[in-house]
């Protein structure tokens, strides 16, 4: 009798559709955290001496992220992912050239569609780097490449750190532009956790390890208590004032088209570029997210106070879209892969001619 946590045979895909369908429309529990901190901030955000205790609290909590960002990321296993340069390329293109410039173009929409403050949240997602998680487990339930996988979301975090505000930096005119003062403000707040947490990872990486399920809580807790201190901002700066449903709306329609392309164009040329099944679809998932865990850190850095709000909205927004949209092609690109193999393990084996 196979074990239970033993890879799902492909004899077995078709006995429990009804329980694979339902799994597609689980929600995740984070994001019903995540939308229960947003209206936690709605009702009763941080006013008066509050406000700036869990501002202080919500810098803390960037620090401890990029500095367990660092203490988890393998070098060795980055630097040895470098021999598939072109796949890399090609998601860093896609994550930091394709995605700007179609952010770039959404100002088009603007104000007949988006207002000024959703148009400015929605480019800041497409500045961000790739996810790390969510694009090696789609990849992995596709049957697509995951070592590259887990390479090119690697390439994408690193990347990320340093363009990322760069970027905003010159198309969202954060903080008055680039200057000395932003980019020690920046170093200070998300390059020296991170690095520290390099340079510490020889020591503490089996902690890290053995606690990984303890390290995901107080991540996903920072995360949140982020997400509240800068909605609560936003709400305290009166952001409902100018935010309504029909707005809130038509973004979700903006970023269902800008998911649509990037999935489109990333495999459309994936394929035109000459990669494989197993290529093309580490690709395809890696080029097509945004990181919602570096992304509401990154917005607390460079967009203080009722700002940040507005400005992650879209983000966490996009990140459920995304999930939701890339489930779907995972498990239906897997269940191919599949019956694929099913296919050839039942072809039978060629009949040798012996009338010679």
């Amino acid at each position: 009798m196979p074990r239970p946590n033993t890879p799902t045979r492909s004899r077995r895909f078709p006995t429990r559709p009804v329980l694979r369908r339902c799994a597609r429309l689980r929600v995740d529990p984070f994001i019903a955290f995540l939308l229960g901190t947003v209206l936690l901030a709605a009702v009763l955000p941080a006013r008066g001496g509050a406000a700036p205790v869990v501002s202080d609290a919500a810098t803390g909590g960037v620090a401890v992220l990029f500095f367990l960002y660092g203490a988890r990321l393998s070098a060795r296993e980055a630097w040895n992912g470098l021999k598939q340069w072109r796949l890399h390329s090609t998601v860093l293109a896609v994550t930091f050239v394709l995605f700007p410039l179609l952010g770039m173009a959404a100002h088009l929409l603007v104000p007949t569609v988006l207002s000024p403050q959703l148009y400015q949240g929605l480019l800041f997602l497409t500045l961000l780097p790739s996810t790390v998680q969510s694009s090696i487990a789609f990849t992995s339930i596709a049957r697509g490449n995951t070592a590259a996988a887990v390479c090119s979301a690697t390439f994408s975090s690193l990347f990320g750190i340093l363009l990322t505000p760069l970027l905003a930096a010159v198309l969202l005119h954060t903080k008055g532009g680039i200057s000395p003062g932003t980019v020690l403000e920046i170093a200070e707040q998300l390059l020296l956790p991170f690095a520290a947490g390099q340079l510490l990872r020889r020591w503490i990486a089996a902690w890290t390890a053995r606690h990984r399920a303890v390290l995901a809580l107080v991540d996903r807790g920072s995360i949140l208590l982020v997400v509240y201190s800068a909605f609560g901002a936003a709400v305290v700066g009166g952001m409902w004032d100018t935010l309504s449903l029909p707005r809130l709306a038509a973004l979700l329609v903006a970023e269902s088209l800008l998911l649509a392309l990037v999935l489109t164009v990333t495999l459309l040329a994936g394929r035109r570029l000459g990669f494989d099944r197993g290529d093309l679809i580490a690709i395809v998932f890696c080029g097509s997210k945004k990181s919602l865990a570096s992304g509401v850190p990154m917005a607390a850095v460079l967009f203080p106070g009722p700002a940040a709000g507005l400005m992650v909205l879209p983000l966490m927004l996009f990140h459920q879209l995304q999930l939701m949209v890339c489930a779907v092609l995972a498990r239906r690109w897997g269940a191919e892969a599949q019956a694929a193999e099913a296919a050839a393990r039942a072809k039978p084996a060629p009949v040798l001619d012996r009338s010679v």
